[in-house]
């Protein structure tokens, strides 16, 4: 019996996953999860009592997938900190653009209350990746402060390219030279790819 509990509240997470991929964060209700996992509307309740717990869970997923994704291009090889922000952010970017409903859902502090559900553990980790890089870059500044400024830079370059606004307001389909120039902005002057 306690392989099955496991198993359906994975099922319920993976449909979860599924569900924000295919139709955005609006589809998640518990309703709808338990519907296409083919339980009854209120099994989920048992895993997950409440929604946000549930949200949280399919949220942790798309953490762990960004963080092996950034731990694949910061973790070795290339030890220059400027180029491995910038293969972060490019990872960052290409995150976004590729799993828009996940990314939207991880970022939705108003729906996810990540200190009392531990998803802070997941999201953290890979902001002090980001801090201490730019601690290395530039040692003098606040590297917690330019990390964050980075990071809402670069939020809203996501969130911006898929929408369409940078498309047509820069006249370009690749945003690698937009993100030459956040990375300067933040970094000073140096190779960003």
């Amino acid at each position: 019996m306690r392989n099955e509990e496991t198993g359906l509240r994975a099922r319920l997470v993976d449909v979860g996953v599924e569900l924000v991929a295919r139709e955005g964060v609006q589809a998640l209700t518990l309703r709808e999860i338990a519907r296409r996992a083919g339980v009854s509307h209120g099994a989920p309740r048992r895993h997950f009592p409440t929604h946000l717990e549930l949200l949280s869970a399919i949220a942790r997923r798309g953490f762990a997938e960004l963080g092996e994704r950034v731990a694949a291009v910061t973790g070795g090889g290339d030890a220059d900190p400027r180029r491995r922000i910038g293969e972060l952010a490019r990872v960052y970017l290409e995150f976004a653009s590729g799993n828009p409903g996940m990314y939207e859902l991880m970022f939705r502090h108003d729906l996810l209350e990540s200190g009392r559900l531990g998803l802070r553990d997941t999201s953290l980790p890979l902001f002090a990746v980001l801090v201490d890089l730019v601690g290395r870059v530039r040692p003098g500044a606040d590297a917690r402060a330019v990390a964050g400024a980075l990071w809402a830079n670069l939020h809203g370059v996501a969130q911006l390219w898929r929408w369409g606004s940078l498309q047509l307001a820069t006249v370009s389909e690749e945003f690698g030279p937009l993100l030459d120039t956040v990375l300067t902005a933040h970094l000073g002057a140096g190779e960003a790819r």
